[in-house]
């Protein structure tokens, strides 16, 4: 049976173009990964999810491993997008701070509760060992980029006065940490919903314990008279 045949019999189109195979074969393998686990996943399953004959999987991505990676890779990426795109809103706060960072921190822990990032931590926890690479792939390199780029919006509003910082990078951290330590707990790893209220109530928390440490008065709102 041809690769455009299986395609018609699973019930899906083939993928056009060599880019967007590759990007099927990616979604599809993350997809099995998660599902599976590395161990019991097999490229049979991974083609059979994306529509594509299984030399086909081996011409893109010659191993298993080599697959596994990439699919980190590109799902970590997608993320990163997302992170970074949230952390940019720091950018002009206004004069409500804590307005300010609640909403970036609803919209953290969103991106940090999304499927697809349970998944993907719930992969590098489990690989870690056999992967030793991953977590610089999932970073981006040997540094955090969303906590550089989160350090690098909290230095300026120090500069602006706003905020109390002797290391803005400890500090992001920190704020990072306060988020989704409690989703963790909370979620047993994205294995149980979290309401949306209690979301809220978990970043509104992190910001007060943010701004305890490091705020000054310039951080919160002035009362109108």
């Amino acid at each position: 049976m041809t690769e455009a045949s299986t395609s018609a019999a699973s019930g899906r189109k083939a993928p056009r173009g060599r880019i967007d195979k590759r990007q099927a074969i990616l979604e599809a393998a993350f997809t099995v990964f998660a599902r599976e686990g590395y161990a019991n996943a097999c490229v049979k399953a991974i083609a059979a999810e994306a529509g594509v004959a299984k030399p086909t999987v081996y011409n893109h991505l010659s191993d298993k491993a080599n697959l596994f990676r990439h699919a980190i890779e590109a799902a970590s990426e997608t993320a990163m997008a997302q992170n970074l795109a949230v952390v940019g809103r720091l950018t002009a706060p206004g004069d409500d701070l804590r307005a300010v960072l609640e909403d970036v921190g609803d919209r953290l822990l969103l991106c940090y509760s999304s499927d697809e990032s349970w998944a993907l931590r719930r992969l590098i926890y489990a690989e870690a060992t056999r992967f030793p690479d991953l977590l610089d792939i999932v970073r981006g390199g040997r540094t955090n980029r969303v906590t550089e780029a989160l350090a690098d919006r909290l230095a300026r509003l120090a500069l602006d006065g706003r905020l109390r910082l002797r290391d803005p990078a400890q500090a992001a951290e920190q704020f990072i940490a306060l988020l989704t330590g409690p989703m963790e707990e909370r979620s047993r790893f994205g294995t149980e919903q979290v309401p949306a209220e209690d979301q809220r109530l978990l970043t509104r928390a992190a910001v007060d314990t943010f701004l305890q440490a490091f705020g000054t008065r310039a951080a919160e709102p002035v009362d109108s008279l």
